[in-house]
């Protein structure tokens, strides 16, 4: 099949009859059921895709299913067929002078392309959002999951064709890199082009598509301990914000720490070090360290080692005088994903806040909870570091458009 005929056949499939909310969300809710269902098919295609990687690539913890993360998709599945859907939702409402009523109403972006990387969890996540949000969506996996891929889409469609609704509401392109391109030039097929993985394959994206791209950026991810940071916070938020999973965006890359609390850094890097996690220290730090904390895992920093995404046990440390450098050091490294401070100063807190330009800004918090199901949206379809349109873990709002609608009684404009 050519490829314009994947794209005709959304097209199709957009103009197509609407869906009404509660078959909707009981469809999602049957593909739910059978992702459980199905759980050692999905395992076992998912081993073929395994099996061609090597365990130590970053991508292989984002690739891998178990049993329990195949519950934890069906879950997101499950929040949100349970979610208000926005579609519809009046934004404005007013009457002009003239008598011309304007509404300002929900609707959907239309045809949402998705190029992704070993994720297979992604699959599901862009169904279900765009599902219940009447748009189409157009997947193009990368070649390392394409067993998992078509397992989750083989998985799906089982439960579209048994509802009889057109298959086309989501179609997984072919894996070779032609299908990437022909996405890239989809101009008058596909409304909207959203990137998930490295931070490579968000810049070709962005440099080569003829179709608008919403960005969903690297993380390269800070956070600030300031000279008044609760110790007990810090220690637990830099473990888990580090360690609880290295594969995933919202991951710890630079740990700063203010120079009055260097005699803290031990304590707080502790746990890091039981769990094997190289740290690339600045001078300041390192003379802290070194003796103590395992030489194994104990580098100096180099200039690169800042303003890296590591997607492994590898984190930066940075030392800083006060607030103003910290800033400094995160506005010329940040990605603008996620930032995080640990300080227990009203002012330096909003100071924070107002002053760091990410999608999520933390306080006392794990930069781990930048996720949308986190944030109460049911699941995502990425995090977007850009200002236009949507701005952070994009949901079922950040999915649909508006349009106006405009009634009169024979009104003519004058002039």
């Amino acid at each position: 099949m050519a490829y314009n005929q994947y794209f005709e056949n959304a097209i199709k499939a957009a103009r197509g009859k609407s869906i009404a909310t509660t078959v909707i969300d009981q469809i999602l809710l049957e593909v739910a059921k059978a992702t459980v269902e199905q759980t050692d098919y999905l395992l076992q295609e998912n081993k073929k895709d395994l099996e061609r990687m090597d365990p130590a690539d970053p991508k292989y913890d984002r690739l891998t299913l178990t049993a329990d993360r195949i519950k934890a998709i069906a879950a997101d599945m499950e929040n949100v067929a349970g979610l208000t859907n926005p579609l519809g939702a009046v934004l404005s409402d007013k009457k002009l002078p003239n008598g011309l009523q304007i509404k300002k109403v929900r609707v959907p972006l239309g045809v949402v392309g998705v190029i992704y990387e070993a994720r297979p969890n992604v699959t599901f996540d862009v169904f279900s959002l765009c599902f219940k949000t009447g748009n189409i969506s157009v997947l193009k996996g990368g070649s390392d999951a394409d067993f998992s891929n078509r397992a989750t889409m083989k998985v799906i469609h089982q439960v579209l064709i048994a509802n009889n609704i057109d298959v086309n509401v989501t179609i997984l392109l072919p894996v070779e890199r032609e299908a990437t391109e022909a996405l890239l030039h989809a101009v008058g097929y596909v409304d909207v082009l959203i990137p998930r993985g490295s931070q490579g394959l968000i810049n070709y994206v962005r440099d080569n598509s003829k179709v608008p791209v919403i960005e969903t950026g690297a993380g390269i991810v800070h956070t600030y301990f300031d000279e008044t940071g609760d110790l007990e916070k810090a220690t637990a938020i830099i473990d888990n914000a580090k360690t609880r999973r290295v594969s995933v965006c919202n991951a710890l890359d630079c740990f700063i720490i203010n120079s009055k609390r260097l005699g803290d850094l031990l304590h707080i890097v502790e746990p890091l070090g039981q769990k094997h996690v190289i740290l690339y220290a600045d001078k300041a730090a390192y003379d802290v360290l070194e003796g103590f904390y395992p030489i194994e895992f104990l580098h100096e920093a180099q200039p690169e080692h800042f303003g890296t995404e590591f997607l492994a046990m590898k984190m930066a440390v940075k030392t800083v005088d006060n607030l103003e450098e910290a800033l400094d050091h995160i506005a010329i490294n940040s990605s603008n994903h996620s930032e995080a401070i640990i300080s227990e100063d009203d002012l330096n807190i909003e100071t924070f806040l107002n002053r760091v330009d990410a999608a999520a800004v933390y306080v006392n918090a794990s930069t781990a909870f930048t996720d949308g199901a986190q944030f109460g949206l049911g699941a995502e379809i990425g995090i977007s570091t850009q200002k236009l349109h949507a701005r952070g873990p994009m949901g079922l709002e950040e999915l649909t458009s508006y349009k106006w609608i405009v009634k009169g009684n024979g009104q003519v404009r004058k002039g």
